[in-house]
């Protein structure tokens, strides 16, 4: 295990400690630690505050970018759909992770494999019940205000 992933699992074994989940991160761009994270939940109340998450904001933050290509997320476990795709998003392309899906399953925080189950089903098939409205037509449309100023 090289030093960034231990760091991962120290900053997670420390949340453990100080009442959070077993979750942290270090985001890490040209062998050196740009930031981390820790699942800050019971600090926060705020069901975004995953570890992955919070290292993502304080890079772009502190880049003042949102594309973080070239950049490599080490994660104590395996990163939930929602950090999955921040990642994705962000333009990370490559992350390490050390507990499975299955791991975080058994002890207790399965929401995500829930998740992951849940995302390769078809839309009508889903728990979630996602409704798609269409935008009246006398409303400004911002995908078209978009478009006009982006295209």
């Amino acid at each position: 295990m090289d030093k960034f992933m231990k760091r991962a699992v120290e900053l997670a074994f420390e949340n453990v400690q100080n009442g959070g989940q077993p979750f942290g991160a270090v985001l890490v761009k040209d062998g050196e630690v740009v930031s981390e994270g820790v699942n800050e939940l019971h600090i926060k109340h705020d069901i975004s505050g995953h570890a992955e998450l919070l290292a993502i904001r304080r890079a772009q933050e502190q880049f003042q970018t949102n594309d973080l290509s070239g950049f490599t997320m080490y994660a104590s476990g395996a990163p939930c759909a929602m950090c999955y795709s921040a990642m994705m998003f962000a333009g990370i392309e490559k992350a390490y992770y050390c507990a499975t899906l299955d791991d975080a399953k058994a002890v207790g925080l399965g929401k995500s494999a829930v998740i992951y189950d849940e995302l390769q089903k078809t839309a009508d098939a889903r728990k979630f019940d996602m409704c798609h409205m269409e935008i009246e037509e006398n409303m400004p449309n911002p995908m078209e205000l978009w478009k006009e100023r982006n295209v």
